[in-house]
């Protein structure tokens, strides 16, 4: 006889809170962050959004921007931001927008840095922070795997 349990349906995600994501980049990399996103997901993602900064871009008007999508994106489980650059005028943008447990920032975006993210954003903020990071220090590795050693 099989056990009833084996056939329990995965727990839904339907009307849990979700981390929402705001890309805060050098145009046009946020919208193609999502756009390859999409692609990988075979969908677009819910509650993310992309700014692109563009060059002559008023720095205030980037940061009012960038607060009313994180108003946007907050169900109430928080708000990721990640940049491109730390020290760009997108990153310098986030400086304000920083809110402990809230509105969490990161620097460096990677494309296994943003799947990794997208894929834990049910769970904590502190949790979808470090597996982001963790993605993309995991994500940048030498494809031919070979040790090179000094020809001493």
């Amino acid at each position: 006889m099989l056990d009833a349990s084996l056939f329990r349906k995965r727990p839904s995600f339907q009307n849990k809170p979700m981390v929402g994501i705001l890309l805060l980049t050098h145009a046009p990399l946020g919208n193609a962050f999502i756009e390859a996103a999409t692609h990988v997901f075979r969908g677009r993602p819910d509650q993310i959004e992309a700014l692109d900064v563009c060059a002559d871009q008023d720095p205030g008007e980037v940061k009012r921007l960038a607060n009313e999508a994180i108003q946007r994106l907050n169900d109430g489980a928080g708000v990721l931001v990640i940049t491109d650059v730390m020290g760009g005028t997108p990153s310098n943008c986030t400086l304000s927008l920083a809110q402990a447990g809230t509105v969490e920032v990161i620097a460096g975006i990677s494309l296994p840095m943003l799947l990794r993210a997208l894929t834990y954003r049910h769970d904590t903020l502190d949790v979808v922070v470090e597996m982001a990071l963790a993605g993309g220090q995991s994500g940048a590795v030498r494809v031919d795997n070979r040790v090179r050693l000094s020809p001493n």
